[in-house]
């Protein structure tokens, strides 16, 4: 007899499985919020590629600038003081470094460097920026010197007004002098020169420089008039010096050691009015030139020892009231130097993302703004937030207990579905079947002497398409197993009736089949009793596991806090809740199940009543009241 539930069960365990197989895979590209009192979150994706750095570049960590306006930023939504400004790497777990050069919620806009690790060429790198958490309790963590790597060792942004400008680096090497402060340069504030002023820089160790000494100078630069031999770093010591300016517009290094004054070949010229980034690598071998991000020229000389204050803006001894030669005359802004030679994927990186405009918006985008909903989250929302918390305090042997409830709750669901689509085939097999069988049952004589498929088709009466229906009802069944009886005992030669023996047999018969149905009826319900006894106790098992270690965290550290109780049996008692939540769909399931298996049990024997009935109706024993007579005569 074919088997009905088996097909659809295999088709259901498929289905299922590709269910869950994307939900897996679904999640693993997801990512989930780092942390829930952040309800903005905005996804920042730098392309190296559209920066100019190519896939052969060695991998760059550099501190790239975000600016925040109010196109890609709500300012209404962060705190006064931008304190909740969070940045996060694509994992949703590890925090970067970060600082705030400028914030201003009256103007709309932000300047924030922000330190990258590992930018690669041709692979796009992705971070989230976090804002929107109004609590009173957040405290900033924007700190400069973690933004910069230990081979930085001077760093101005010349946000500063009024004062000289501030070292954003660990080192300190903070200006001694003040320099003029501008508004609305290439990032936020910077310094303007007028050829005459200068800014000098500290004698300090970490800017002490040893002969051959391996370094990186960069600045961008806006030259108002171009002069000659405008210097706009110079520092010297002892007979050696170093220069660094624009002759005509030309960019320059010069260089006075031992061996006279050296400077690098001219290249063509930059033009007054507009900005360009001007970075000097020095090495042991040699010193070059970049402009823009491009090798603009090399000199074949190496730093001198130098350990004296330097001067930006002009040439010249620091302190000394003689002018000397006109200095740069025009704006400076992003001066950093480093004790280390820079990659040139270093400068392109810079110049790009730094300089503003469609080029920077390619290769640093920054996405549209997601919202967790937390601001205006319903009570269920807040519930099942307050259990993502509680879950953080899970000990290992809770989430062992509450895997096993999800596996439990998984086996009892699929159990559940498959046994009501199969409840459900058989109702609606045996609504089919029941007319037919009453039609038939007016006349069982259309079965006498037929062939089997006489009897699957019901006398005729059913037609192919009608009988793959009438397979899937239980009714059916029996009703082959009585027919089948009853033309085993018609097709014989001495057949006169069926005796009460016979009846008895057929009976027996179509009870075993009822045996048998019911079954497969109950097949598989042992999974919900399983998860109905066995999931509270399993998260009984977790509490107490969960109680015990917390109490023992407790006696060993001997803090006896609610704050340091209440997350552990919080945690602890969510395998409980696992449990349950386990137990009572499966109880549920089961008693309805249960009750629909009941009812078709019922139509069973129903039905074994009518069909004996109509059979003994149909094919009386032709002696029976003769031997009745005779044995009551004797």
């Amino acid at each position: 007899m074919p088997t009905t539930e088996s097909p659809a069960k295999a088709r259901f365990l498929k289905l299922l499985f590709l269910s869950l197989l994307g939900l897996f895979s679904i999640s693993a590209s997801a990512h989930a919020w780092w942390n829930p009192e952040w309800t903005i979150r905005k996804k920042i994706t730098i392309d190296p590629a559209a920066a100019g750095l190519n896939t052969g570049d060695a991998p760059v960590t550099a501190v790239v600038l975000i600016r925040l306006s109010e196109n890609n930023f709500q300012f209404n939504s962060v705190r006064d003081d931008a304190s909740d400004i969070r940045f996060v790497a694509a994992d949703d777990k590890t925090p970067l470094s970060f600082h705030i050069e400028r914030f201003d919620s009256m103007l709309n806009e932000a300047y924030v460097w922000v330190k990258v690790p590992d930018l690669k060429g041709g692979t796009p790198f992705t971070f989230w920026l976090y804002y929107g958490n109004a609590s009173q309790n957040t405290l900033r963590v924007e700190e400069s010197k973690a933004t910069y790597d230990t081979d930085t060792v001077l760093v101005y942004h010349f946000a500063e007004k009024n004062t000289p400008p501030k070292d954003s680096t660990g080192n300190a090497n903070n200006a001694a002098t003040n320099g003029t402060a501008v508004d609305g340069s290439l990032i936020s504030g910077g310094q303007r020169f007028s050829g005459k002023n200068s800014v000098t820089l500290p004698k300090s160790p970490s800017l002490a420089w040893s002969e051959g000494q391996v370094l990186t100078w960069s600045a961008w630069v806006k030259p108002a008039v171009l002069a000659a031999n405008a210097a706009i770093f110079s520092r010297h010591d002892n007979g050696n010096g170093l220069v660094i300016g624009l002759n005509n517009g030309i960019p320059y290094v010069e260089v006075t050691g031992a061996g006279g004054t050296q400077r690098s070949p001219d290249g063509q010229p930059i033009a007054a009015g507009a900005w360009h980034h001007i970075a000097v690598v020095a090495t042991a071998a040699d010193i070059k030139v970049y402009l823009d991000g491009e090798s603009y020229a090399t000199l074949a000389a190496k730093i001198p020892a130098l350990n004296s204050q330097s001067l930006l803006g002009r040439d010249g001894q620091p302190g000394s009231t003689e002018e000397g030669e006109l200095g740069f005359a025009g704006d400076l802004d992003e001066l950093e130097i480093s004790k280390v030679a820079r990659a040139p994927g270093f400068f392109k990186l810079a110049v790009i993302t730094q300089a503003g405009g469609d080029k920077a918006a390619k290769a640093l985008n920054l996405g549209p703004d997601e919202a967790s909903g937390k601001g205006s989250e319903n009570e269920l929302t807040k519930h099942l937030s307050l259990i993502s918390d509680i879950s953080k305090s899970l000990t290992p042997d809770g989430w062992a207990v509450i895997f096993l409830c999800s596996v439990l709750a998984l086996i009892g669901g699929a159990v559940a579905v498959l046994k009501l689509m199969y409840l459900g085939r058989i109702s609606k097999a045996t609504k089919a079947f029941l007319p037919q069988w009453e039609e038939l049952a007016s006349n069982l004589h259309v079965l006498d002497h037929g062939s089997e498929e006489s009897i699957n088709s019901m006398g005729g009466k059913a037609s192919p398409n009608q009988q793959k229906l009438l397979r899937q009802s239980p009714l059916y069944h029996l009703y082959q197993i009585g027919s089948s009886e009853i033309q085993d005992r018609v097709s014989s030669e001495e057949f006169c009736g069926l005796s009460g023996r016979s009846m008895q047999a057929i009976k027996a018969t179509l009870d075993g089949g009822v045996v048998r149905e019911t079954q497969k009826l109950n097949s598989s319900l042992v999974f919900l009793t399983i998860g109905i006894a066995g999931g509270p106790y399993l998260g009984l098992l977790g509490t107490v596991i969960g109680v015990m270690i917390t109490f023992a965290v407790i006696a060993k550290s001997g803090q006896v806090e609610v704050n340091s109780i209440a997350p552990g049996i919080a945690g602890a008692l969510l395998a409980t809740v696992a449990g349950l939540a386990v137990a009572i769909p499966s109880l549920f399931a089961y008693s309805y199940i249960s009750t629909r298996i009941k009812d078709a049990i019922s139509d069973m024997h129903v039905f074994i009543d009518e069909f004996v009935a109509k059979v003994a109706e149909f094919y009386p024993e032709e002696h029976g009241d003769y031997e009745e007579s005779s044995i009551s005569e004797h």
